[in-house]
Formats: C-alpha cells, structure tokens, sequence
C-alpha cells in the first residue's frame, strides 16, 4: 500500500501540478445526517466533492447495525459518479482528524476497494485554514463519470460470527467510558466485546489534530497476531486501521457492524 496521509503543503502543491487529485469531502456529524454537505456547501477545499456518511460510505441503519457497509454495487456506483478511477490519486479530509468520516472512505477505497493511491489529508480542514489554504463556496462541477469497477477485497473485514469465533485481538476505538459501559449516549445497551481492549481513535492524533509520528503509534498501539478493529457502527474504527498503516503495521481486519450491530442479538456475550 502507497502512503496514507498527505500534508496540506504537498496538497497545495499537487493542486498545482499537472495531475491533480480528486478530493472528497467527507465531514460529517452522527445523529445529523445533512450536516455533511451543509458544512460542505458553507466551504470546502478547492474541486472538493461531497462525500456523505450515511448516504455514500453507509447503507441504511438496521440489523447490520447504524452504518453498515454498502453493497460493493452500490459503492461501486457512488465511486463511478464522482469519477474516480485508478489512474488517478484520492484524497479525503474531514474536521475531526480523520474520524468524521475521512478514515472510513480512505478504508473504502484504499483497502476494501483496492484503489492503489488514497491518501488522508493530515489535519483535515484546520491544516488546510492553518496554511493559508482558500474555502470556495457552492457547488463544484461535476466530474465525467468514470468506468472503473472494483475487485473488492472480502478479506478485509470480519463478520459478527468471525468476531466470535476467531481469536484475533479485538481493539475498540470507542472513548474508555464507553468501552467500560460507564456511559453510552447512542446505542440502547452499554459495553464492549468481551476479551477486547480499548484505543480510542482520538489517541491516534496530536493535540492539533494530526496523527501522531509513526514511532509514536508503533509504541502505543495494541500488538497482537492478529487484530479486529471495532467502534460503535465501524466508522472510527477506520481511524485505528489507518493508525496502524501510518505505523507501518498489519493491518487489522474491520467488523463493520460493531457494537450497533453485535448488540441487536441477544445470543452475543456483552462485557
């Protein structure tokens, strides 16, 4: 895999350049499902798209849990809309660092999708403003659609009988609170996996937001054999998968219903 993070500088630069990247606003807000292409409308990078959580990255909540994968079809159709195709490189941003919901399109793309060049703006939108970088207004045009379809990589992620069953070392990238069930202000039941432990996503990034240097990371984030990310409906969950890709580390393997979804069967041990 190519790099994941991009500064804003070398954006700036790119943006300049012969070939420039295709980029994808992915903001958002859970529990406000058009606050992404509000925020999207009120500024946004130069030749931004808008990239909806819910509506792009997400089928509809259920028993697959409140943001469960689309089908590769419809993502397929959603990546042929915006134009993107291997032969040209990605970049997605969001405000929160990466996990709202930059780090689940990069995941999208880059892992499951197999596109071969996506990258996280580092910082997202403040490192952009911090650098003098412009917010356009309104629409922008709309991209050729492209013909590429993807060979989606199964292999990526887990299911809940996998979560199960397996051995892997379950990471929660939920806040401790809620990892403990001491709070939880968005699911009906509080906990975790059992036999899982806790890195929130927000331990990933630095006190202005950016990732942590990948020593940084290597040292702080848990070791196992093998490694199932989770959160509470598979979004920042991607965040912790990227930390590990920025650490130069394997992988994990996302279970993208997580605790939404774990929980909707009685039969499934809570801790």
């Amino acid at each position: 895999m190519t790099r994941a993070l991009i500064t804003a500088t070398e954006l700036a630069e790119a943006l300049n350049g012969a070939h420039t990247p295709r980029i994808l606003d992915c903001r958002a807000r859970l529990g406000d499902a058009t606050a992404g292409e509000r925020l999207w409308r009120e500024g946004h990078l130069p030749g931004s798209l808008h990239l909806d959580l819910d509506r792009d990255l997400a089928a509809p909540a259920g028993e697959g849990g409140r943001h469960p994968l689309p089908t590769p079809e419809a993502f397929t159709a959603t990546l042929q809309r915006l134009g993107i195709a291997p032969g040209q490189s990605v970049v997605v941003y969001d405000d929160m660092g990466g996990q709202l919901a930059a780090a689940r399109a990069w995941w999208m793309l880059a892992c499951w999708a197999g596109h071969p060049d996506v990258c996280v703006l580092d910082g997202g939108l403040r490192a952009w403003q911090d650098q003098g970088g412009e917010l356009p207004l309104g629409r922008e045009a709309t991209p050729a659609p492209s013909g590429w379809t993807p060979r989606f990589q199964e292999a990526v992620r887990v299911d809940a009988d996998q979560v199960f069953s397996g051995r892997a070392l379950k990471v929660d990238a939920r806040s401790h609170e809620r990892f403990r069930g001491e709070v939880e202000p968005i699911d009906p039941v509080a906990g975790h996996i059992p036999g899982a432990v806790c890195h929130p996503s927000a331990d990933n990034l630095t006190p202005e937001g950016r990732f942590k240097s990948p020593e940084a990371l290597d040292a702080e984030l848990p070791d196992a054999e093998a490694v199932i990310a989770y959160c509470g409906s598979g979004v920042t969950a991607c965040h912790n998968i990227l930390a590990y890709a920025v650490a130069g580390r394997p992988l994990p393997k996302l279970y993208a219903g997580s605790w939404s979804e774990w929980i909707r069967d009685p039969r499934r041990p809570i801790a």
